[in-house]
């Protein structure tokens, strides 16, 4: 009985300090922060991640940074805070494209393309490698392997002095 105390005392030990290590930092606004931050696009026009925009003076950073920062701090969700910024600035906003509706298209057209490429590429290797030896112009095909070899100890022959 006191052994089977001790494992379960010793196995809720374990999924305790696995819970902690799994949740640090969970409620942390700064990694919030940081976190949305860097799955939203600064509008400016620069194509970068909105918490790496360097534009010096940049118009838009200052401002979506602010509202970022007010919305982790309003105690807002992820999802809240990603909706807001599309409602204002568009779908473009996002760092990448949503698993919804048409824009799953943005996620499976690569690995699409990707088997394509690969299924092409395996096509013609095999064709290459299936097509016909080549026949000279009057009809006589080259000679390989063994047959070349007795050509090639002929010769060595007649040619030996």
């Amino acid at each position: 009985m006191k052994e089977s105390n001790s494992i379960r005392r010793a196995f809720h030990c374990a999924l305790l300090c696995l819970a902690v290590f799994i949740f640090a930092g969970a409620g942390d606004p700064a990694s919030r922060f940081t976190e949305i931050g860097h799955q939203l696009m600064c509008i400016c026009g620069c194509g970068q991640i909105l918490l790496e925009c360097n534009h010096v003076g940049c118009p838009d950073s200052d401002n979506m940074r602010n509202e970022l920062m007010a919305a982790v701090t309003r105690g807002d969700s992820d999802s809240l805070v990603q909706q807001a910024f599309v409602q204002k600035y568009g779908p473009t906003v996002l760092a990448a494209p949503t698993t919804a509706g048409f824009d799953r298209a943005a996620w499976i057209m690569p690995i699409v393309a990707l088997l394509l490429g690969f299924g092409i590429v395996i096509l013609i290797v095999r064709a290459w490698r299936n097509r016909p030896e080549p026949v000279l112009a009057d009809g006589v095909r080259p000679a390989a392997g063994a047959e070349l070899d007795k050509f090639r100890e002929q010769a060595r022959q007649e040619t030996d002095v």
